[in-house]
């Protein structure tokens, strides 16, 4: 038996990777002042059909459950928010910075860097309508990616600003009704061929190609790049008009991640959403709102390609499992005074494990170090004292068992 296609079994090692992932992610929000929350894996699936139409349908996992309820697992963590928000925030002070780490689950094909299920980190800001914030929430995700221990020669953020295009469409007499499609086709024109991006946008191509080849003027992206610059984080982003998001609900600036090289999708991207929160609302909430998305399927690929960001996740993947005291019973008639002294350490918060069945002791001894466990303590005819054994150093002193808390507490 295996996973479904496209889902992942975690193993140990997997989940120690997993958790150092979402430590990191944790630690660099908190400096930021974002705090965390949730929402419940199932929603209705009007909230998924009301954010971006019928359509949406055929990517979900969706079905009726037993009371007759059209739900889905959700797909993404944005709409969970806009219905948190819409209901709760007179209970809170703006703007709110929030993070969550939802797992999410797309009906899509598996390729790489896209999985049926992922986790991503979520970090919005609502309730302030300044460039302030966006910059705020880019510097953010530059942070998050430098957590991991990347450079600005390993990856760049690529901001935009979709009210650039769509003051182009008015010029052009474009109706609005169009706009999504010519922007979508936009969003594309990086991946597919010049031809077809030409041929979807008919009269258009002339000036929409002359931009993408030239760059676009953008007071508000400068003003962008200049707070970055203030933080000295300008090294890692740059204005590319090109990167416009596929997502109907972004309203202003937005960005993607990429890798320098360009061997991986991109590794989190957002942006400005102003109107989502007013939309999925029955009181017609409306709250200025900006947030992105990071998930570990690409930023893990990432980390195994990159010396330097491995070795950091090996370190730490080590010190997950790796206990701090392996306790030896060397002789059968000492293990319940080890167990007394296991459950007191352990009452320390100590990190400890001891054979559960007689087991000679070279073997013992050759646990504690597959382990990793600094410290081993045996019980044997020494008894009322233990021998305390460096396994590092391999240096070994006999402790009445109670002193031995003073003596590890002075050693820690």
């Amino acid at each position: 038996m295996q996973p479904l296609t496209g889902f992942r079994d975690f193993l140990p090692a997997d989940c120690a990777e997993r958790n150092y992932i979402f430590a990191k992610w944790r630690e660099a929000t908190r400096r930021y002042g974002f705090i965390e929350y949730d929402g419940p894996l199932l929603e209705e699936l009007d909230l998924y059909k009301k954010k971006s139409g019928d359509e949406i349908v055929r990517q979900l996992y969706e079905f009726v459950d037993k009371g007759q309820r059209a739900v889905a697992l959700r797909p993404e963590m944005t709409p969970t928010l806009a219905r948190i928000i819409a209901t709760n925030h007179r209970n809170f002070r703006k703007p709110l910075k929030w993070f969550s780490i939802p797992q999410v689950f797309r009906y899509e094909r598996p390729q790489r860097g896209r999985l049926r299920e992922h986790f991503q980190l979520n970090c919005d800001i609502i309730g302030e309508s300044s460039a302030e914030a966006d910059a705020e929430l880019i510097a953010l995700a530059i942070d998050v990616v430098r957590a991991f221990g990347f450079g600005a020669n390993d990856f760049v953020v690529r901001i935009s600003d979709r009210e650039f295009w769509t003051e182009l469409l008015k010029v052009e007499g474009v109706p609005p009704e169009r706009w999504e499609e010519v922007l979508q086709t936009i969003d594309k024109s990086e991946r597919e061929a010049r031809t077809k991006t030409m041929e979807r946008l008919g009269a258009l191509a002339g000036p929409v190609f002359e931009i993408l080849e030239k760059g676009g003027e953008s007071t508000k992206l400068n003003e962008i790049i200049d707070n970055l610059r203030a933080r000295g984080l300008s090294d890692f982003a740059t204005v590319d008009v090109r990167i416009v998001r596929g997502l109907a609900y972004y309203t202003g600036v937005v960005f993607e991640i990429f890798d320098r090289a360009g061997k991986f999708r991109a590794i989190a991207g957002g942006g400005r959403y102003d109107q989502l929160i007013a939309q999925l609302s029955d009181n017609a909430v409306s709250l200025s709102a900006l947030g992105f998305a990071m998930g570990d399927v690409v930023l893990g690929e990432m980390i195994h390609e990159n010396a330097s960001a491995l070795r950091q996740l090996e370190v730490s993947v080590r010190s997950d499992h790796a206990i701090d005291i392996y306790v030896v019973i060397a002789k059968e008639e000492r293990r319940a005074a080890a167990l007394a002294v296991i459950q007191q350490l352990r009452d320390q918060g100590y990190g400890l494990d001891y054979p559960m069945t007689p087991t000679k002791v070279p073997r013992q001894f050759q646990t504690a170090e597959q382990l990793g466990a600094h410290t081993a303590i045996l019980f044997g005819d020494e008894w009322p004292s233990v021998a305390v054994k460096n396994l590092a150093t391999g240096e070994q002193r006999l402790i009445p068992h109670e002193e031995l808390l003073t003596h590890l507490t002075a050693n820690r």
